[in-house]
């Protein structure tokens, strides 16, 4: 694997954590929506992660078979999440039904808290790998000197 492949593969862990803490700050945001504009409350959103290939087809023809098995990561989807809504007796809201039940999104603030904290450290690590290979790059043209 060479320099480059590195920050390859950094930078797409780097854009899959991006859309990750955008799905988690969604979900902190919405925690409370009962009306979304496609009618009843907000869903909260998870994202799939899937790996990918960070090299082009012809850069796999000339690499070694050991790096034709590196692989990044990339967003495959962000689904909503199944679990069931939360009833709150409210007979006053304006979204109440008939039994006075608001439904609220099943959206745990310590738990988008925790992933949110769990994105930024994969983040932070991702961020220190591209940093790292920029570094021994530099290292290395230092060598020739």
């Amino acid at each position: 694997m060479d320099f480059m492949t590195a920050i390859d593969v950094g930078a797409s862990a780097l854009k899959a954590e991006r859309t990750h803490l955008n799905v988690i700050s969604m979900n902190l945001a919405n925690a409370k929506t009962t009306r979304t504009a496609d009618g009843g409350p907000y869903r909260r959103k998870e994202v799939v992660f899937k790996e990918t290939d960070v090299q082009s087809p012809f850069s796999k023809a000339m690499n070694s078979a050991l790096d034709q098995d590196v692989k990044g990561v990339r967003v495959e989807s962000v689904q909503n999440d199944r679990r069931p809504l939360k009833q709150v007796y409210e007979p006053g809201h304006p979204d109440a039904d008939e039994e006075g039940y608001v439904s609220y999104p099943d959206i745990n603030v310590v738990e988008e808290m925790t992933n949110m904290l769990s994105a930024m450290r994969a983040y932070e690590a991702n961020v220190s790998t591209i940093t790292t290979s920029k570094s021994m790059f530099s290292k290395a043209l230092e060598i020739g000197r």
